[in-house]
């Protein structure tokens, strides 16, 4: 891990760990870290001056009203860019209902309504 800084490390529950064996899925060795911490965030610097940051997160569109995943992937940007991060970091509003659907595409669930995507953008951020 020469140059990696973990930034963020979970770990991740047992039942997540016990697929079958494939590409996509559990393995051996993924197995025998049951109950153990992952790096789910963390930064590089590369011995040439360069950085980079890597995420497990972000897989779903919604994670990004959450205001600290936001914030991390924002302060990342900044770091990455070599631009100072503020002490407190990037600061930002929550989304609203209408700016999180806005650019989003597909079908809709029959009960979709901007009231509960609301308070799951409230719930979030508690």
């Amino acid at each position: 891990m020469t140059g990696v800084t973990p930034i963020l490390s979970a770990v991740p529950p047992d039942n997540t760990r016990k697929g079958k064996d494939g590409p996509h899925s559990g393995n051996a060795e993924v197995r025998a870290r049951m109950g153990m911490a992952e790096h789910v965030a963390w930064a590089y610097e590369r011995p040439g001056g360069g950085r980079g940051f890597g995420c497990t997160g972000g897989h779903t569109h919604w994670v990004y009203a959450q205001n600290d995943f936001r914030k991390l992937i924002l302060n990342a940007m900044c770091w990455i860019a070599g631009v100072e991060v503020p002490p407190d970091g990037v600061a930002t509003k929550t989304p609203t209902p209408e700016q999180m659907e806005a650019n989003l595409q597909g079908d809709r669930p029959r009960e979709w309504t901007t009231k509960q995507i609301r308070q799951t953008i409230e719930q979030m951020n508690r």
